[in-house]
C-alpha cells in the first residue's frame, strides 16, 4: 500500500506540472487529463494523510502546485488551521463549504463541464475531511476540542445538515439525501447520503468522545461556553460519572446538566419500546361488570340474529353480552441487578433508565440493585435514573454474592417475580453465585441473565457462566437492549 501511494504521488506530481501549463492547451484533450490528474492528487493526498500522518513529499508538493494554480490560499492544505480561521481570512469561501458534498445537479459532458470547479471542490472537501478525521495523538486542550467541534460543524454543513445535527443523532432536513452527480467526482454517482449520513454521526460522536477522554474535562466543565458545546454521549457520561466526586460549583452543575440531557434522550428512545407493555392479563375468573361501557355490541347482535323479524325489520334482543375488562391485580415484581464495574458502564446507564420506565407502569413493583465488590439498593430512586446514576460509584472488582444477599429477601412470591441480572459474569466466587441463581430459577421466579444491554449490542460474557446458564434453561441474553425489553414485556403481560 505504501509503495502504491508513493508511485501515485510521483506520477501525480508529473501530471501536475503538465496541469500548470494547461492554459496553453485549452479546449484540448490534454487539458481534461490535467484537470483529472489534479483532482486525483487531492484525493490521494487525503487518503495518504488519513492513513499515514507522515507527509508524502511528492503528494504535498503536487497539491501545493494545484492549490496555487486554483487561486486558493495555501492554508487549505494545513490541517492545523481550522475551517473557521480559513473562512475568516477568506470570507468568499464560506458559501462554497455549504452543501459542498451534496449533489450539485446534472453536469454536462465534454466542454460544458466545469473541470476547474471539480478540482476546487476536491481541495475543499479534502480540507474539511482532514480537519475532522485525521488522526491525532497526545493530550487535548479545551481549545483543540472547541476547534474540532467547529470543524465537525463545517463537515455537517458540507453534507447539507445543520451544525450539531449528525452528532446529536438526528439526521434531518439537509439537502444531502439522494444519490446523484457531484462536481467533485468527475460526473460519477455520489454515495447514497441517505445511508451514509446515519453512519457518519456515530463516527463523529466516537471521535469527540476520544478527544474528551484525552483532555482536561474539568477545565471544560468550568467554562459554561465550552461545556455547552459538548455533545452528550455514553463515553462522556462515563467520564462524568467517574469524576463527579472531584467536581464542584459550576463544573458540577454543568456535569449534571449533561448527564440529565443524555438520560432524557435515551429515555425517550426506550420509552417508545416499552409504551405498549401490558399492565396485566385479563382475569377470566371475574365476571364482566354489566355496565354500558362494557357492552359487546358485535357479540350481542350475532347471538340474537335468530330473533330477527323480517316483516317488521327489527331485531329483538333477549340477551346482552359484556366484555371482560378486569385484570389480575397481583403486582409483578421486577428486580434489576446491575454490575457497575468498569466494564459494564453502558449497561448501568441503560438499565437504570429502563428500570425507571418500568417503575412508571401501574402494578409493576421495581427494585434496583447495583454492585461491584459491594452492593447498593437503589430502589428508592428507581423512578429517577438521573438521581440513581449520581449515587453510583463506577469501577472496581466484581462480587455478585453481595448483591445476591439483597436480592433473595425481595423474592416474596416467586411466581410473580422476575430477576434480571446484567453482568459480564467475570466473578470472584463463580460457583457460589451460580448456585444461588439456580435456586432462584428453581423457586419458580423467572431469572434472566443478560450479558450486555448497550445501544450497540456489544459485550463479552464469561464462557463458564454462559454454558451453565444454557444447561439450566436460561440462556444469556446478549445484544441490543430491545431483546431485554421484549422479554420483560412478555413476562409483565
Amino acid at each position: 500500500m505504501t509503495t502504491g501511494r508513493t508511485d501515485t504521488g510521483a506520477h501525480a506530481g508529473t501530471d501536475t506540472a503538465v496541469g500548470a501549463d494547461a492554459g496553453a492547451e485549452a479546449g484540448t484533450g490534454a487539458e481534461a487529463v490535467s484537470y483529472e490528474s489534479r483532482r486525483q492528487v487531492q484525493y490521494w493526498r487525503l487518503l495518504s494523510r488519513l492513513f499515514d500522518p507522515e507527509e508524502q513529499p511528492n503528494l504535498e508538493s503536487a497539491s501545493l502546485a494545484v492549490v496555487e494554480d486554483l487561486g486558493l490560499p495555501t492554508s487549505v492544505l494545513d490541517a492545523r488551521e481550522s475551517v473557521d480561521t480559513l473562512v475568516q481570512r477568506n470570507p468568499e469561501l464560506a458559501a462554497e463549504f455549504d452543501g459542498l458534498m451534496t449533489p450539485q445537479g446534472e453536469e454536462e459532458d465534454g466542454e460544458g463541464r466545469d473541470r476547474a470547479a471539480e478540482v476546487r471542490r476536491a481541495a475543499l472537501v479534502s480540507k474539511v475531511l482532514l480537519n475532522v478525521f485525521a488522526p491525532t495523538t497526545g493530550n487535548v486542550s479545551a481549545g483543540q476540542l472547541a476547534t474540532w467541534q467547529s470543524d465537525a460543524g463545517w463537515l455537517e454543513r458540507a453534507l447539507g445538515c445543520r451544525p450539531g445535527e449528525l452528532r446529536g443523532g438526528r439526521p434531518g432536513g439537509g439537502t444531502g439525501r439522494a444519490a446523484g452527480p457531484t462536481g467533485s467526482g468527475g460526473g460519477g454517482p455520489l454515495p447514497d447520503l441517505g445511508r451514509l449520513i446515519p453512519e457518519i454521526g456515530p463516527e463523529l460522536g466516537s471521535i469527540e468522545a476520544d478527544l474528551v477522554k484525552r483532555m482536561h474535562l474539568r477545565e471544560v466543565l468550568a467554562d459554561p461556553a465550552l461545556a455547552a458545546k459538548l455533545t452528550p454521549s455514553m463515553s462522556l457520561v462515563e467520564q462524568l460519572l467517574r469524576d463527579k466526586n472531584n467536581l464542584s460549583g459550576i463544573a458540577l452543575a454543568n456535569a449534571k446538566k449533561l448527564i440529565r440531557q443524555f438520560v432524557d434522550e435515551v429515555a425517550q428512545v426506550l420509552r417508545t419500546q416499552v409504551e405498549k407493555a401490558s399492565v396485566g392479563a385479563i382475569d377470566r375468573s371475574v365476571p364482566p361488570k354489566r355496565v354500558y361501557r362494557n357492552l359487546d355490541l358485535d357479540r350481542t347482535i350475532w347471538k340474537n340474529l335468530t330473533n330477527w323479524d323480517p316483516e317488521q325489520e327489527r331485531l329483538y334482543v333477549d340477551r346482552l353480552f359484556y366484555k371482560q375488562t378486569a385484570r389480575k391485580t397481583t403486582p409483578q415484581r421486577l428486580i434489576v441487578v446491575v454490575d457497575q464495574s468498569g466494564s459494564m458502564v453502558s449497561s448501568m446507564v441503560n438499565c437504570t433508565i429502563l428500570a425507571s420506565i418500568f417503575a412508571g407502569l401501574p402494578k409493576v413493583d421495581v427494585h434496583l440493585v447495583a454492585y461491584d465488590t459491594q452492593a447498593l439498593d437503589l430502589t428508592p430512586w428507581a423512578h429517577d435514573p438521573f438521581e440513581t446514576l449520581l449515587r453510583t460509584k463506577l469501577g472496581g472488582g466484581t462480587d455478585g454474592t453481595c448483591a445476591m444477599n439483597l436480592v433473595q429477601p425481595k423474592i416474596a412470591e416467586p411466581r410473580n417475580t422476575v430477576v434480571v441480572w446484567i453482568s459480564d459474569f467475570y466473578e470472584w466466587q463463580c460457583a457460589e453465585l451460580f448456585t444461588s441463581m439456580a435456586a432462584i430459577h428453581a423457586s419458580g421466579a423467572k431469572f434472566i441473565p443478560v450479558g450486555s444491554v448497550t445501544s450497540a449490542g456489544r459485550g463479552e460474557v464469561n464462557p463458564w457462566f454462559r454454558e451453565r446458564f444454557k444447561d439450566l434453561g436460561t440462556p444469556v441474553l446478549s445484544g441490543h437492549i430491545r431483546k431485554l425489553v421484549h422479554e420483560l414485556k412478555t413476562f409483565l403481560g
